[in-house]
């Protein structure tokens, strides 16, 4: 049985960091694209960021602006992935969920929650102002 755990959510006050874990079983994960979405209350799911079996963090889309050179995606091993948060701001506040994507990254589906194979059930982050 797949299952992606999200863990390391939590409270913390503007300009802090958190560090969010991907940890998944069932399968080997080495060579999808690993992806983290977010959802705040009353608004759609969206591309946070993401990397390639090859390494690197990559973003798109509208929220891109606002995590490139906060947030940086790494895969600490083959099966668990991370999501390092700094300078986190009150509107970063979502539920952050981890996902995995066999989709080729040529293609324009595999940044997007429709193009994804497995999906975590997210944790929790608050950021205070």
């Amino acid at each position: 049985q797949v299952q992606l755990v999200e863990s390391g959510g939590g409270l913390v006050q503007a300009g802090g960091s958190l560090r969010l874990s991907c940890a998944a079983s069932g399968r080997t994960f080495s060579r999808y694209t690993m992806n983290w979405f977010r959802q705040a209350p009353g608004k759609e799911r969206e591309f946070v960021a993401g990397t390639r079996w090859s390494g690197g963090t990559s973003y798109y889309g509208k929220v891109a602006d606002s995590v490139k050179g906060r947030f940086t995606v790494s895969r600490d091993a083959d099966n668990t992935v991370s999501l390092q948060m700094n300078s986190l701001k009150p509107e970063d506040t979502a539920v952050y969920y981890c996902a995995a994507t066999s989709v080729a990254t040529s293609s324009s589906t595999w940044f997007v929650p429709s193009g994804m194979d497995y999906w975590g059930k997210g944790t929790l982050v608050t950021v205070s102002s």
